[in-house]
């Protein structure tokens, strides 16, 4: 395959989202998110591996700004503490390094959103379970079907396909809408 190709089935992965009903959950995960951040209550997001990398660059475009001059919205990556990362998952289990963040900063009224290409990452599922245990919603933006993190979510985004660069891809724009929508409503 060369980039042309690549392209090509990368259009056609975006051509299949556009009209997956998944899809649509998108702006009920943007009024979720606001009303969360609107009542200055926590925005918890975690993933594994690239979608750590995604959970980061969420809080930064929250936390800094995307593309409005406003306040500073309380959003936390909880994959983007090594010293928590790696001294829970040494001292107790990688499983659970998400939930006992959730422990430390959620509260009820809150919310997490949390990315899986697979919907069956272990830690993100354990930060689900401790954020219903603590009132909080949860949103899952993953691949095809949610894996066994869609029976955990309030609202489930998920890509109509199996391939992790392309869901990965999908979920770039996806965020990016939903960071763009988020702010335009609580800097109005």
């Amino acid at each position: 395959m060369d980039i042309i190709e690549y392209l090509e089935l990368s259009e056609r992965t975006i051509a299949l989202a556009r009209s997956h009903p998944g899809i649509k959950n998108a702006e009920r995960a943007i009024a979720l998110i606001a009303e969360t951040l609107d009542g200055n209550k926590p925005f918890l997001v975690c993933g594994n591996g690239g979608s750590a990398s995604d959970a980061m660059h969420i809080a930064g475009e929250l936390v800094g700004r995307f593309l409005k001059e406003r306040r500073a919205l309380n959003c936390i990556c909880l994959s983007s503490n090594p010293s928590v990362l790696t001294a829970w998952s040494n001292d107790y289990s990688y499983d659970t390094v998400f939930s006992r963040q959730v422990e430390a900063y959620g509260t009820a009224g809150g919310a997490i959103l949390g990315i899986s290409t697979s919907g069956n990452s272990k830690n993100v599922i354990e930060a689900f379970r401790a954020a219903r245990d603590t009132g909080m919603k949860t949103i899952g933006l993953t691949g095809e079907g949610g894996g066994k993190m869609a029976e955990l979510c309030d609202v489930l985004i998920d890509v109509p396909s199996t391939s992790t660069p392309l869901i990965q891809q999908v979920h770039i724009c996806l965020y990016h809408y939903i960071c763009e929508k988020v702010e335009a409503r609580l800097a109005a």
